[in-house]
């Protein structure tokens, strides 16, 4: 089962881009500002809009460089009804800025480097997962979060533009993915009463190895009743740190390793038994479930130390 999950993500990444570009026009927008450059197009009306309604008209004209992987007007169309227009509105001004900076990456970054790159360090300060696959014909597709890639290296005076099919979204944290899919709720009490969740909700990009309920369930009857409570904070502290690796590992990055070091101190051992893989000898079930602030792994026991 791993390694299927892992199919996709461990596929060779092609050396060059066969996305669209647009190198003929790069010549008339090398002196054009990627704000001007978008206005000038003609095609990205909404996304101008956007970013005088959120204040970053100034930003996106500076000296930069940018690199801003940009929705058209069609692809601004494509969100929920009244959605938009609700962005728009003067109270919602940070959430639009969140939304817009999380199209934009600081730098140069050109198609061929991007094809390199697992994920896309945006300055909203989360990470937006960059994947390679095949199209029609054999062709390269590069997907930014699912959102296609449809043409790319148009070169501006503060930076590049590459033309994206739909708009990103910032993902919740490692917290909230959590707690939406209903299946963490013994973990997440767990960090609570550790004093866990503020570092798990933080910027700093981690990777949790996350027992399910149905994984705590598996500890001796009312381990985890006296593990929350107030006495035994550090000892259910250190547990739960033994679950947590600094920095976004992949299905990929993790099967690559022979041990990760974690936030507890100790490192956990990765290994392979048949078509599964484990790790502090706990099986990874499912894998990649991408967070703003990181990466979770699902795994089917608790790891004690």
């Amino acid at each position: 089962m791993f390694l299927t999950l892992l199919a996709l993500s461990l596929s060779p990444l092609p050396q060059q881009s066969t996305c669209s570009s647009a190198t003929t026009a790069n010549a008339h927008m090398e002196g054009k500002s990627i704000l001007e450059t978008a206005v000038a197009a003609g095609s990205f009306k909404t996304l101008a809009a956007a970013v005088g309604a959120a204040g970053l008209t100034e930003t996106l004209s500076g000296p930069g460089p940018f690199t801003v992987f940009a929705p058209t007007d069609d692809a601004f169309a494509k969100l929920p009804k009244g959605t938009l227009d609700s962005l728009l509105k003067p109270e919602n001004k940070g959430k639009l800025a969140d939304i817009l900076t999380y199209h934009v990456v600081a730098g140069r970054v050109t198609a061929a480097e991007a094809l390199k790159l697992d994920f896309a360090p945006t300055v909203l300060g989360q990470a937006a997962r960059l994947e390679v696959t095949k199209g029609e014909g054999g062709k390269t597709v590069l997907t930014i979060d699912g959102a296609r890639v449809v043409t790319t290296d148009i070169v501006c005076s503060n930076g590049v533009i590459h033309v994206i099919d739909a708009v990103i979204l910032p993902r919740p944290n490692i917290v909230e993915t959590a707690k939406s899919t209903g299946k963490f709720n013994t973990l997440l009490a767990a960090a609570k009463a550790a004093g866990l969740v503020e570092a798990l909700s933080g910027k700093e990009p981690l990777t949790v190895f996350a027992p399910t309920d149905a994984a705590f369930a598996k500890l001796p009857a009312g381990t985890v009743e006296n593990l929350l409570k107030p006495e035994n904070k550090d000892q259910l502290a250190a547990i739960l740190k033994l679950h947590v690796v600094s920095g976004r590992k992949l299905a990929k990055d993790v099967l690559a390793s022979k041990e990760l070091p974690t936030l507890n101190g100790k490192a956990l051992k990765v290994a392979m038994s048949g078509d599964s893989a484990t790790v502090g000898g706990a099986v990874i079930s499912a894998t990649d479930v991408l967070a703003g602030n990181g990466v979770i792994h699902v795994i089917d026991s608790v790891i004690l130390p």
